[in-house]
C-alpha cells in the first residue's frame, strides 16, 4: 500500500474534501447503492425459497413489465440475442427468404437471421435519427422478402407508423429490436404506445448496462399474439408443450430467478432512471448545441420520447478518434457504437445492400457516446460537455 495514501485520506478528513469519484459510462455500483434495500430483499427472498429456476419473481416480472408496456404476453428468456432468434424462429419463415435490417446496428440483429438460414438485406438509416429509412426498406422489398426488424436504436423509436405500412402494404412480419429503447413512447399518427409493442413481436435486453438491467444477462419477448406467445414459449423450453412432449425444435432459454428479482426491484424506477436520462441529454444540449461546424447534438424525432440509452454526438471534420483519446486523458471515457457497419463486417460481406449505405458508413466514422446513466449529477454532466466542447474550441 503507498504510505502517502493514509495522509491523503486523514488530509481529506480535516479539509471535509470529497473523495474523487472516477467518471464512469455507466455507473451501475451507486445506482444499485442507492436501491440496495429493495434490490437484496427481492433476492433473499429467492435464496430463502432456494427457487433458482422458475421461481415465481419469474411470472411477477414478466405480468408488472406487461401491465407496464401494456403488451398481453411477455415471455421471458436469457438474453436479447435468445430473444431475436426465438421471436424470428416463431414467425416459421421459410429459409433462405430475406429479412431486411439496418446495417447501422449491434450484430445481435443480423446475427440470429443468418444462423436461421435468411438472407440479410441490410438497409440505409437515417442521419440524424440514426434508425431505418422506409424509402431505403420499401425499395429492397421483393416477392422473396419476409419481415422487417426495425431497431429503436440509442433509446429512440423507428418510424413505426410507416414500417407499419409497409408490412401491411406487402404482408411482412415484424420483430422491433427494442434493446436499447424499453420506456420509449412512439406517438405516431395511426399507433401509439411502447416501443416493442407494436410488430407481431418485440425483443427486450436486460444487459446489466441497458435502462433496466439485471445482474448479468436477461431478455424478454413482447407480443399481443396468441398464438405467436404459445409458440415462442415452446421454443424458448426445448420445444416442449408440455414436458417431455417436443412438438417444435426449441433451445433452453429462461431468466433466472434472481435476476427476475432484481428486475422486479427496479421496474418501479424505470421512470426515474428515465427523467435523469432526459435530464442529463438536456444539459449536455444547453452546453454542446449551437457548434454545427463542430459536432452535432441527437436530434429528437417528434414521434418519440428519447430515453437516451445513449448521448451520441457526431464529431464533425475527422477529429472523433483524437477527441475520445483527449477525452480519455482527462478521465472522461466515451465509446464509438459502432466503428465498422454490418455490410462491411467480414462474417456479413456476401449479404445484399441497400446502394452504397453512405450515412451508414458517415455515421460510423462520426459517432461519439459520452457518459450515459441514472446515476448522473449535474455537475459532472456539466464538466463531461464543456470538456468535450473545450477539446474541440481548442482543436
Amino acid at each position: 500500500m503507498n504510505p502517502n495514501s493514509a495522509i491523503v485520506t486523514e488530509v481529506a478528513k480535516l479539509f471535509k474534501m470529497p473523495k474523487f469519484t472516477p467518471i464512469q459510462m455507466v455507473d451501475l455500483r451507486s445506482q444499485y447503492r442507492r436501491l440496495k434495500p429493495n434490490i437484496e430483499r427481492e433476492m433473499r427472498k429467492v435464496l430463502e425459497s432456494s427457487q433458482f429456476i422458475n421461481g415465481p419473481q419469474v411470472d411477477e416480472f414478466a405480468s408488472k413489465l406487461g401491465r407496464f408496456l401494456g403488451v398481453k404476453h411477455i415471455i421471458t428468456v436469457a438474453n436479447g440475442t435468445d430473444a431475436l432468434q426465438i421471436a424470428l424462429q416463431a414467425l416459421e419463415i421459410p429459409k433462405n427468404s430475406e429479412i431486411i435490417i439496418p446495417s447501422f446496428t449491434y450484430v445481435s440483429t443480423a446475427e440470429v437471421a443468418a444462423h436461421l438460414g435468411y438472407k440479410i438485406r441490410f438497409v440505409e438509416v437515417d442521419k440524424n435519427f440514426f434508425t431505418a429509412i422506409p424509402r431505403s426498406i420499401e425499395r429492397v422489398i421483393n416477392s422473396n422478402t419476409k419481415a422487417i426488424m426495425p431497431v429503436h436504436l440509442y433509446g429512440q423509436s423507428a418510424p413505426m407508423d410507416e414500417i407499419m405500412a409497409l408490412a401491411k402494404k406487402y404482408n411482412l412480419k415484424v420483430i422491433e429490436d427494442n434493446a436499447q429503447a424499453i420506456g420509449a413512447e412512439y406517438c405516431g399518427v395511426k399507433m401509439s404506445g411502447y416501443t416493442g409493442t407494436f410488430g407481431d413481436f418485440g425483443t427486450i435486453s436486460f444487459f446489466p448496462s441497458k435502462n433496466l438491467g439485471c445482474f448479468g444477462d436477461g431478455g424478454a419477448i413482447c407480443t399481443n399474439d396468441d398464438s405467436l406467445a404459445h409458440k415462442a414459449k415452446m421454443i424458448a423450453n426445448h420445444g416442449q408443450s408440455k414436458k417431455y412432449i417436443h412438438d417444435v425444435l426449441g433451445i433452453n432459454s429462461r431468466l433466472d430467478t434472481l435476476q427476475a428479482a432484481i428486475l422486479l426491484a427496479k421496474l418501479p424506477y424505470l421512470k426515474d432512471f428515465t427523467k435523469v436520462r432526459q435530464n442529463t441529454a438536456n444539459i449536455y444540449d444547453e452546453i454542446l448545441n449551437d457548434h454545427e461546424e463542430l459536432l452535432s447534438v441527437p436530434n429528437r424525432a417528434s414521434y418519440s420520447s428519447h430515453v437516451f440509452h445513449q448521448y451520441t454526438v457526431k464529431i464533425k471534420n475527422d477529429k472523433r478518434d483524437f477527441v475520445k483519446n483527449k477525452l480519455a486523458e482527462k478521465g472522461i471515457p466515451s465509446m464509438v457504437y459502432y466503428p465498422i457497419p454490418l455490410h462491411q463486417q467480414k462474417a456479413y460481406i456476401f449479404e445484399e445492400i441497400d446502394t452504397e449505405l453512405i450515412n451508414t458508413s458517415q455515421l460510423c466514422e462520426q459517432v461519439l457516446s459520452i457518459p450515459m446513466h441514472s446515476e448522473m449529477e449535474e455537475e459532472t454532466a456539466k464538466y463531461i460537455a464543456e470538456t468535450l466542447l473545450g477539446i474541440l474550441v481548442r482543436n
